[in-house]
């Protein structure tokens, strides 16, 4: 009969009261010490319990694999078949490792590089200010000096300078009437007479406008 923990024969067996299996001395008694019950029905089980089983003396045959070399060196296959697969996990758990360390600190020099950057960018743009900060006051200054003629005359809103530094005033002659339902003007043709105007506009359409005449009429437009 075998222990129903290690399922090998015991060398000191015991019996369950409560459940009636197989067990060897040690096994049970530490399990019960550990958890209160059984490890295999889950009952509540003290040492009081269990019930020493006397059998006679035998000697515990060996196993057949480990009684002839060729058991031996079977043996010997699966204890070092099961080292190479330890070892190849755990070389799979450390190329795993380093790839996380290398992307991990390829991170940390990249946030360092940017934060460097960003300090760089900052620092020139603290610099730029207080450069256009300390020329800021001489801006009005350079302006004046600039708005002045070399005449010391100064020149009017709207007017423009001519080759001696004077006011040029333009004059209208003729004002068109309201274009602002033909879009943008591409092009302006006044008629011989100068009493129409042709405008072609971004919409492609030509449109004949009449011009004010002196006593303030003016003719219709025509699209075309």
């Amino acid at each position: 009969m075998n222990c129903a923990i290690s399922g090998e024969v015991p060398v000191e067996p015991v019996v369950s009261k409560k459940s009636g299996l197989l067990y060897e001395k040690r096994l049970i008694e530490t399990h019960i010490s550990d958890f209160g019950k059984c490890p295999v029905t889950g009952e509540p089980h003290t040492i009081d319990d269990i019930v020493a089983v006397k059998t006679g003396k035998i000697v515990k045959p060996k196993p057949l694999h480990t009684a002839s070399i060729p058991g031996l060196l079977g043996t010997f296959q699966t204890e070092w078949d099961g080292l190479m697969l330890s070892n190849f996990s755990l070389e799979q758990q450390l190329h795993t490792a380093r790839q996380e360390l290398s992307h991990a600190l390829y991170q940390h020099d990249a946030a360092c590089r940017v934060i460097a950057r960003l300090k760089k960018e900052r620092d020139e743009a603290r610099q730029l200010l207080a450069e256009g900060e300390r020329q800021l006051p001489a801006a009005p200054e350079v302006a004046s000096e600039n708005a002045t003629l070399s005449n010391g005359k100064r020149a009017a809103d709207g007017g423009e300078q001519g080759p001696d530094a004077k006011k040029m005033q333009w004059n209208p002659v003729k004002t068109l009437p309201d274009l602002s339902g033909t879009g943008r003007a591409t092009c302006v043709k006044f008629g011989p007479d100068a009493k129409y105007v042709a405008v072609g506009s971004m919409d492609r359409n030509l449109r004949i406008f009449g011009l004010p005449s002196n006593d303030g009429t003016e003719d219709s437009a025509q699209d075309s």
